[in-house]
């Protein structure tokens, strides 16, 4: 911002005893630099900015026109005000100069007192000028800012809700965490798939990612004698098991009521909630859907759900290799889950490797 009182003012002007009349005008209030031609002007304006220039017009090899629209045209310095000092008092010179960005017109024979309050007013406006973009700038600074933490409220909110319903179940472990990853790699890569190029792409994978920690929050319903039975499940059992999906879905879309507007992570977490237990081949639950139809959130996390579980130690079962969880995924090609995201999956198994060991549970 400008300091009036320190300003540095560039009088330029072919003729030294107009420079000396601006000096005796204005060197008590301000600096005052001078130029004897338009290119002597650049080169010291190239040095150092001043706050204002006071430009001649008729100057010889560069006259002020081509200064100020030189001046105009550079990033650096199009925000310099400029004050055309000049003989020509014609209105059409006058109007030219304002066309090309001045602030200001005055004509000679120069009135110190005119001169002294143009000058003072202009430099009073630019320092109000650059005020107002500092504090634009220290605003977006602060919305930005906000909104990154606003982001990261909700990433920790969801982990949080997800961690409620798998913190029932105390063999979970990391799970969220793991899913939540393989979700994103596996999305990543089958967005290079010309067929999902369009719906793949990095906000929306961002929002599933976003959104795959609360796939079994509708555990939360489920009766402890059902959810923590080390058993396998009688058929009743099963039946109220799989309602999970149902009780997911209807609690995110309850808090989805709650919005004014539909948030993608919101929408994605409740597809992906209701439909990861689906199979390609429509022998899953809870609607028996088949291919395209089961939502592409949903056919991700099945992939990334199933992977995990084979790999983590169960009541019925132990932990498989990562190289079993491979031969499993790649045999239920075109049953469980999409033929395309199979093939993309034995791409990646060794970013999956790498998801599970960072996140390994503890013993």
């Amino acid at each position: 911002m400008v300091d009036v009182k320190k300003a540095t003012i560039l009088a330029v002007d072919d003729t030294a005893t107009n420079i000396e009349v601006v000096k005796g005008i204005l060197s008590q209030d301000y600096l005052i630099q001078a130029a004897l031609s338009g290119k002597m002007a650049l080169k010291i304006i190239a040095k150092r900015l001043p706050d204002l220039i006071l430009l001649d017009v008729m100057m010889p090899e560069m006259d002020g026109y081509q200064v100020c629209q030189h001046l105009k045209s550079q990033p650096s310095t199009k925000d310099i005000p400029i004050i055309f000092l000049t003989a020509k008092v014609q209105e059409d010179d006058e109007t030219k100069g304002l066309a090309l960005g001045a602030v200001d017109y005055i004509t000679k024979p120069i009135s110190p007192a005119i001169l002294k309050e143009r000058v003072k007013n202009h430099l009073l406006l630019k320092a109000s000028r650059d005020l107002m973009e500092r504090q634009n700038d220290i605003l977006e600074e602060r919305v930005r800012e906000r909104t990154k933490q606003l982001a990261e409220i909700q990433d920790v909110a969801m982990v949080a809700m997800g961690a409620l319903a798998e913190s029932r179940d105390p063999e979970t472990g990391n799970h969220i965490r793991r899913t939540q990853h393989y979700v994103r790699v596996l999305a990543q890569a089958l967005a290079k798939n010309p067929q999902y190029q369009q719906q793949l792409t990095p906000e929306v994978i961002t929002a599933m990612y976003k959104s795959a920690p609360l796939h079994d929050i509708g555990k939360v319903g489920i009766p402890d004698h059902i959810l923590l039975k080390p058993g396998k499940l009688t058929d009743e059992e099963f039946e109220i098991m799989k309602k999970h999906t149902t009780y997911g879905r209807d609690a995110i879309s309850a808090a989805e009521k709650s919005m004014d507007v539909a948030d993608n992570f919101l929408i994605f977490a409740k597809e992906i909630a209701y439909s990861h237990q689906e199979k390609w081949d429509g022998s899953g639950y809870p609607e028996g859907l088949a291919g395209e139809d089961i939502p592409l959130s949903a056919r991700l996390m099945a992939v990334a759900d199933v992977y995990d579980a084979l790999i983590s130690k169960r009541v019925y079962k132990p932990a498989f290799s990562h190289e079993k969880a491979i031969n499993i995924i790649a045999e239920g090609r075109g049953s469980h889950f999409e033929p395309s995201m199979v093939d993309c999956f034995l791409t990646i198994t060794d970013q999956f490797d790498e998801i599970a060991k960072r996140f390994l549970d503890q013993e």
